[in-house]
């Protein structure tokens, strides 16, 4: 059975889009010059990070995101940057009596916004800074199957990446699910691993419940 749903955050639960056209503005690079690089590097397979040093070669990303936050123009997101489906689908799962939890790479800035927004709706909030380990790192899954008191075969991992979510999702022993939002899951979504590996492929995060209903149910 699947007992804990633990949610990716970019473009799972937050969408990223204003998030990066901001790092265009800071790059002095248009906005859509940004985005068709951006795809390029993900479809090439290559980290996205690449996309920084494709405009600003030499771009420390640490380093450039304390100097926006000296600038008073950090990183940021709030509830407006979250998809639609997100509150509405997190309220059924807890309601169908499953524990949830967020846990993505994300920066101790993230994790504190993430917890002000979420502190209320999951059991557990965990970010690669606060544990030391990034996707896809097996530390990082093994981060989160400490973290959740079930075995992981019952954990369900939510995420928009193969390379990032699922594989090592999978590799851990949790059950996976791949959301078709986002980038990455546009550019993946066609790929063999793509449709073979996940344990549930959606367009919503309002396809969860039913889906694990039914997973849960009788005869399976």
């Amino acid at each position: 059975m699947i007992r804990a749903v633990v949610f990716d955050v970019g473009e799972c639960l937050v969408d990223e889009t204003r998030e990066y056209g901001t790092w265009a503005d800071w790059l002095g690079v248009p906005r859509h010059t940004f985005a068709a690089m951006f795809g390029a590097v993900i479809a090439q397979g290559r980290d996205y990070r690449e996309v920084f040093q494709e405009f600003a070669p030499g771009f420390d990303l640490d380093a450039q995101r304390q100097a926006r936050a000296d600038a008073g123009r950090p990183e940021h997101f709030d509830e407006s940057d979250l998809y639609s489906d997100v509150r509405p689908a997190l309220a059924q799962l807890r309601a169908d009596g499953l524990r949830l939890g967020i846990a993505g790479n994300q920066t101790v800035r993230a994790g504190g916004i993430l917890r002000e927004l979420f502190s209320d709706d999951v059991d557990l909030i965990g970010t690669s800074d606060d544990w030391g380990a990034a996707k896809p790192d097996p530390l990082f899954f093994e981060r989160v199957a400490d973290a959740v008191p079930f075995t992981a075969d019952e954990i369900l991992y939510v995420g928009d990446r193969v390379d990032n979510d699922l594989r090592p999702g999978a590799a851990a022993g949790m059950r996976t699910a791949l959301i078709h939002r986002g980038p990455w899951a546009t550019i993946q979504w066609n790929t063999a691993e793509a449709r073979d590996l996940p344990t549930f492929r959606i367009a919503s995060l309002m396809d969860l419940p039913e889906a694990i209903t039914k997973f849960n149910g009788p005869g399976h």
